[in-house]
């Protein structure tokens, strides 16, 4: 369903222990955009709701609403440290020209 690269793994349970947050899950939501690409966006969460999805990926927990679990469906999770930006993007083949809800490509977490 979704993959998270070993960099974003590590990245994303140094968020959560930086957080105080290792118990919570990430909730990766995803929406149609314009121009037929999709955005997401990451949340911590700390309870499922009744449609939700689970998924363990090297001790990192996520979450994927009903609504959602289509657009993340061959989604990648990674962590990109590059001149121009650096944090964590979603890229999935199958909406090349999305985006997500924190603008661009999903640099999530940038700095």
């Amino acid at each position: 369903m979704l993959t998270v690269t070993p960099t974003a793994v590590e990245k994303l349970k140094d968020v959560l222990k930086d957080q105080a947050e290792q118990q919570a899950s990430l909730r990766v939501i995803a929406a149609p955009a314009q121009h037929g690409g999709v955005q997401y966006m990451l949340t911590l969460e700390k309870e499922l709701q009744q449609d939700d999805q689970s998924l363990d990926v090297n001790g990192v927990k996520f979450i994927v609403d009903s609504y959602s679990a289509p657009y993340v469906e061959d989604a990648t999770i990674d962590y990109i440290e590059e001149m121009h930006r650096v944090g964590f993007t979603i890229s999935n083949p199958k909406y090349a020209s999305g985006g997500c809800g924190c603008g661009g490509n999903c640099s999530c977490g940038g700095h």
